[in-house]
């Protein structure tokens, strides 16, 4: 399919491409990642082009801005990778977009660096790399405790989406992976991190206070489709610490929007397509962790979905949820 349009691509800086190490580990293609991951030119666009991607909306690496102990610091990277995005994207504005990197550790700063990002840059929302580290480095900062309040008044003002992106845990606070690392990252901790950071969300009341919000989330929703009637199921016993007025897929198919990034699968499509509907659910590739071939070879072929489905994941919803009728025409 042509004209896909995807936004969970991801890029680095100068300041910030060692956590390509930190993020992807050591292998073989440790280099060509570098390299693709630092690329904003001539290799990113020429893939975008031969899989059919039209646009796609950039964002910072994990853990990015989330991993830096300094607040000061902090704040310092964040406006300095949104200026390099700012760039790219001014550069290639029919093929670029961008994401915030916001720096979470000051929920003060973050709005003030995503008000500037949306109101004088242009940017699209924002992608925050899951929990926020600060001072110390066994430390995870989650936000739906109250002093976020704020920062999520400013989102919902603004009308744009927040990206709510997977991190590894901190070692200290993950003893059940122990002996076992490989599950710490994105073959299934990821996915863990994530789904428990959004369903905190869901149980914080932070929906009945803002209740246009729009969270994304990639990878089919980080297992959370599969496993949402059972939770409510269970919740009938037991709803200890729970402050939301309703259900959690009350909350989750009415403010959640997921990507098909990095989960290629049509089983997994079919769940998520079910409980979600055809309305919340987006093409994206999670390039460069995942090839740009791969999700777009499976997307354009899969069984899981009519012609018609196809162009709306792959391409109206995001010009609907990113407000793009001024760029692109729904096909």
């Amino acid at each position: 399919m042509k004209g896909k349009i995807a936004f969970e691509e991801h890029m680095a800086t100068d300041e910030t491409v060692a956590d390509a190490k930190t993020t992807v580990g050591d292998f073989d293609q440790q280099a060509v990642f570098t390299r693709q991951i630092l690329d904003l030119g001539s290799e990113r666009l020429e893939r975008m082009d031969a899989n059919g991607i039209d646009y796609a909306i950039l964002s910072l690496i994990a853990p990015g801005i989330q991993g830096i102990l300094d607040t000061r610091k902090a704040i310092e990277v964040a406006r300095r990778s949104n200026d390099v995005l700012a760039e790219a994207e001014a550069l290639h504005p029919n093929k670029y977009g961008s994401f915030a990197a916001l720096p979470m550790q000051d929920p003060d700063a973050a709005a003030a660096e995503l008000t500037r990002c949306v109101k004088e840059l242009g940017f699209k929302g924002a992608l925050v790399n899951g929990f926020t580290q600060k001072d110390v480095a066994d430390s995870a900062i989650y936000y739906d405790i109250p002093e976020y309040r704020g920062f999520w008044a400013t989102v919902a003002e603004l009308d744009v989406p927040f990206y709510l992106h997977p991190r590894a845990q901190i070692a200290q606070r993950a003893q059940n992976y122990d002996g076992h690392k490989w599950m710490m990252t994105s073959p299934w901790g990821f996915a863990v991190e994530t789904s428990i950071h959004a369903l905190r969300l869901c149980g914080s009341g932070l929906f009945e206070d803002y209740p246009t919000l729009k969270i994304c989330l990639g990878h089919l929703g980080e297992n959370i489709p599969f496993g949402l009637d059972r939770m409510e199921e269970r919740m009938q016993f037991s709803r200890r610490g729970y402050d939301g007025k309703r259900l959690p897929s009350d909350y989750f198919r009415e403010n959640f929007h997921l990507t098909v990034s990095g989960n290629f699968s049509d089983p997994s499509f079919r769940c998520a397509l079910d409980i979600m509907g055809v309305d919340k659910l987006y093409f994206s590739s999670d390039y460069p962790f995942e090839p740009m071939e791969d999700g777009s070879r499976w997307f354009d072929a899969s069984v899981a979905v009519d012609d018609a489905t196809r162009r709306q994941v792959g391409r109206n919803n995001a010009i609907s949820l990113f407000k793009l009728e001024d760029k692109f025409a729904k096909t």
